[in-house]
């Protein structure tokens, strides 16, 4: 591990709460998709798994802002229990209830998981210099990578093999067990804050990442429809692996130096290499090239949420940070259901590339949105 890695997680406490906070972060990526094997099986029906993992994410997007206000107003030590309990009960109604009352139970699952990324990105600014951040923010990046990768293949495991329930039960004990334990770390939460509004100059943070989210909702529909079109199904999960695994090494090497740039500037020359670099995937002819291109493109997501972070740190005011964390998480869920939505329709419609298409669309309303930030 590099010597900026090694700094940041020396601070008394840091490394405890981030391994913490990563740890249950698996356990997020893992229960949308659980709950989808999980009412399938139950049911045989897709579209009542579908119905009940949209409005987990629709509640997770609408309400996890106002859990992390709660958070920021009254400390992250007295809301994380309660939380962490509704949350914990809820998934058990999911997998003991009926299935109309699942589906319900569902939803309120989605609307108390906690949002460790958001707090844990809370500590992070609470805790280190400005300078620090970024390199800290690489190490939440690459935390969130991992538990996207590594969640998603988990599941899908054990929902093949037959046991979705367990799949539903292991991603609940991560979430409460990790947001319980980041509960007890009190030294490291920042304090207790009175009420203050988002600032005017936040408001753009949100729409840059709605438009990263619009390139991950593009690239989840895509890749797959791109590989059963050209024959060769198997080939998705190559190429979803090889990107992400370019993505975590990106992230891990953005990390290891400090760059004197400034965040905007360096926001925008990320927004401008996703863009260009993602042009090569509508012109992809063979699954060999869209793997290639999806690693060239995909190692413009790290640097690009890390100078993300950064100006939301230096945007909002203290009281109010695990709420812009978690509205610009809610943001790029929005901006990935909506672009899924529209890859699929257009997938269908033109074929593949043609949605692929959508993906240097999203990059260019990232890179228009990123050269008006105002400067530093």
């Amino acid at each position: 591990m590099s010597s900026g890695y090694r700094s940041v997680l020396r601070v008394p406490g840091a490394a405890a709460f981030f391994c913490t906070a990563a740890a249950g972060r698996v356990g997020i990526a893992m229960t949308g998709l659980g709950l989808l094997w999980l009412l399938h099986a139950r049911t045989g029906s897709y579209g009542t798994a579908g119905l009940g993992t949209a409005g987990f994410a629709l509640a997770e997007a609408g309400l996890g802002p106002q859990l992390a206000r709660l958070a920021d107003r009254f400390g992250q030590p007295r809301v994380l229990p309660f939380s962490v309990a509704a949350h914990g009960i809820a998934v058990a109604g999911v997998l003991w209830a009926p299935t109309p009352a699942a589906v319900a139970f569902a939803v309120c699952a989605g609307a108390a998981v906690p949002q460790l990324g958001a707090l844990s990105a809370a500590r992070w600014a609470h805790l280190l210099r400005p300078a620090d951040l970024p390199t800290a923010f690489s190490l939440e990046s690459l935390a969130n990578a991992s538990a996207f990768f590594v969640g998603p293949v988990l599941v899908t495991a054990l929902g093949a093999a037959g046991h979705a329930p367990l799949a539903s039960a292991l991603a609940a004990a991560l979430i409460v067990g990790g947001g319980a334990a980041l509960a007890v770390q009190r030294r490291t939460a920042p304090p207790p804050a009175r009420p203050a509004s988002l600032r005017p100059r936040f408001l753009r943070l949100p729409l840059l990442n709605l438009a990263v989210g619009l390139y991950f909702g593009t690239m989840g529909v895509s890749v797959s429809a791109f590989a059963t079109e050209h024959g060769v199904p198997g080939a998705a999960a190559p190429i979803v692996a090889a990107g992400s695994v370019a993505g975590l090494v990106s992230g891990w090497l953005y990390g290891l130096r400090r760059r004197r740039a400034p965040a905007r500037r360096r926001l925008v020359v990320a927004a401008a290499y996703l863009a260009a670099t993602a042009l090569l995937l509508p012109l992809a002819p063979s699954a060999l090239w869209l793997g290639a291109a999806v690693v060239i493109t995909e190692a413009a997501i790290p640097p690009t949420l890390v100078q993300l972070n950064v100006l939301t740190e230096r945007a909002v005011d203290p009281a109010v940070r695990t709420q812009a964390f978690t509205w610009n998480n809610s943001a790029s869920a929005a901006g990935s259901a909506l672009a899924a939505f529209l890859a699929g329709h257009t997938a269908d419609g033109l074929g593949a590339s043609a949605a692929f298409v959508l993906a240097p669309v999203a990059g260019l309303v990232l890179l228009a949105l990123a050269v008006t930030v105002p400067s530093e």
